[in-house]
């Protein structure tokens, strides 16, 4: 990987955590995949929200963020009909946002702990 698509994938971390914390996001953090052998993408985002409201206001913020700032569209977009569980693809970059007691129930960052977690304020 060159030190641009490092950049890049960086820039890209950075402006969807801030796309989260504009819409209130909760226990916001990014795991680096990119040393695990067994991982399929660079990076995770994940947090919940407090209502499936939340949730849904939290990807579209995301979306917003990524397009306004990046030129960036996810590749696939999931979730959004119970809003309990969204995930954006951006390829790169998965974002996951839970409701709290989907977030509690999968764990993904236990599941995904061998990746360099880093919290991110709410």
């Amino acid at each position: 990987m060159s030190k641009n698509d490092a950049k890049h994938l960086e820039a890209m971390v950075s402006v969807i955590v801030h796309g989260l914390q504009e819409k209130k996001g909760i226990n916001i953090v990014s795991i680096d995949l990119r040393k695990v052998s067994s991982a399929f993408t660079d990076y995770f985002v994940i947090c919940h929200g407090s209502s499936n409201r939340q949730v849904d206001a939290l990807a579209d913020g995301v979306e917003e963020e990524m397009r306004k700032t990046l030129n960036e569209r996810p590749i696939h977009r999931e979730g959004s009909e119970n809003a309990e569980w969204v995930l954006l693809d951006y390829y790169n970059v998965i974002v996951h946002i839970f409701s709290e007691e989907k977030r509690n129930f999968y764990s993904l960052e236990e599941l995904w702990g061998d990746g360099k977690i880093e919290y991110h304020k709410d």
